[in-house]
């Protein structure tokens, strides 16, 4: 019977194959520290479908390639977020006229420094 890997996207760089990244935790034996096991498979992706940061699940198959010994049975769950959508509303939120928050600390530092040699040159009046 053949394995079934449920896992998490991270490149789908390559044409028809993607990368599948899976966490497994495990205690060690005589110290029972807890640590993590991270696998990487190659699996074939036919229509190009995934996109990284998708939940798939893959299934063992015969050998693709050299490294390719998987294929995409299903994606189960696509993210709420991608970072192409961070960047999009990024650059809306440009568009809608927010500063940030180092243009805005330059602009007050600019204020204080014109309000600083107007009191100055009050002072240099009044004792002269």
């Amino acid at each position: 019977m053949a394995k079934t890997i449920i896992g998490v996207v991270t490149s789908n760089k390559t044409d028809k194959t993607i990368v599948v990244t899976t966490h497994t935790h495990k205690t060690h034996p005589l110290y029972r520290k807890q640590y993590t096991i991270t696998s990487k498979f190659m699996a074939h992706d036919e229509n190009n479908e995934c996109q990284p940061g998708d939940k798939v699940s893959i299934v063992e198959t015969r050998p693709l390639s050299a490294r390719k010994r998987f294929t995409l049975e299903k994606i189960i769950e696509k993210p709420k977020l991608r970072a192409d959508s961070l960047a999009i509303t990024k650059a809306e939120d440009e568009g809608t006229g927010r500063r940030d928050s180092k243009a805005s600390k330059d602009e007050e530092s600019e204020e204080k420094s014109s309000n600083k040699t107007e009191k100055t040159e009050k002072s240099e009046k009044e004792t002269a």
